[in-house]
């Protein structure tokens, strides 16, 4: 296989990855979902965002990790634009995919950084 055709399918490959993402559909959110995605919270994000996302934990790099509660996000608030984020990571900063966790774990955790964010109403 010629290094032009390697190209041309993983670039297909990557483009079906992005589709399939920017399509998935939000699940209901209830509060099963919701505290499935506290729990995962606590154990992959709040190192570097914080215990209630105020972007404070001990593990946070550089830049700093986002304040879910006052900051701007990058990406936007909708659940899919939040799910978006988590399963491909952001380039330039210490936010990693969690793509290998489950999408029901993702959208949990999508509806909890929004529980978070509501926290300053």
């Amino acid at each position: 296989m010629t290094k032009t055709r390697t190209l041309q399918i993983l670039a297909a490959a990557a483009a079906l990855l992005l589709v399939g993402t920017a399509l998935a559909a939000a699940p209901k959110k209830t509060p099963e979902l919701v505290k499935k995605g506290k729990a995962s919270y606590e154990t992959n994000c709040s190192v570097c965002h914080g215990p209630i996302g105020h972007g404070d934990g001990e593990g946070g790099g550089d830049p700093k990790p986002r304040n879910f509660v006052a900051d701007k996000f990058k990406n936007g608030t909708k659940p899919e634009q939040i799910f978006a984020t988590l399963k491909k990571g952001m380039d330039g900063t210490a936010m990693v995919s969690f793509g290998h966790l489950p999408d029901e774990e993702l959208w949990g955790l999508a509806y909890y950084v929004l529980e978070l964010r509501a926290a300053k109403k």
